[in-house]
């Protein structure tokens, strides 16, 4: 952990190929990729395998899911926890990987 207050909490993440995570749970998050890296989400029976560039900032819903360092280089990201629930609850279509808006 980089920082947490009441509001917030930011989280460093680096894997390396092959490594994956077990199912945990996130809040609303923003993630900034420190490196490109290649992923694979699983959550509810769906998987989807993503490309991540570098430099980017996704909006991640609340959800539980697992990940895999799919890719040949090491993943390595900040996550920007949202302490407070958002207002509207997230449909059961979400998307399962990061979206842009």
């Amino acid at each position: 952990m980089i920082f947490e207050n009441e509001r917030v909490r930011v989280l460093e993440y680096s894997d390396g190929p092959g490594d994956r995570t077990h199912p945990h749970a996130h809040p609303d998050s923003l993630m900034y990729t420190l490196t490109s890296f290649r992923r694979r989400l699983s959550a509810g029976g769906r998987r989807v395998e993503l490309e991540l560039p570098s430099g980017q900032v996704r909006w991640l819903s609340a959800r539980v899911h697992a990940g895999e360092n799919i890719g040949e280089t090491p993943a390595h990201a900040l996550f920007i926890e949202l302490k407070e629930p958002s207002a509207v609850a997230a449909p059961s279509t979400a998307e399962l990987g990061p979206s842009t808006s």
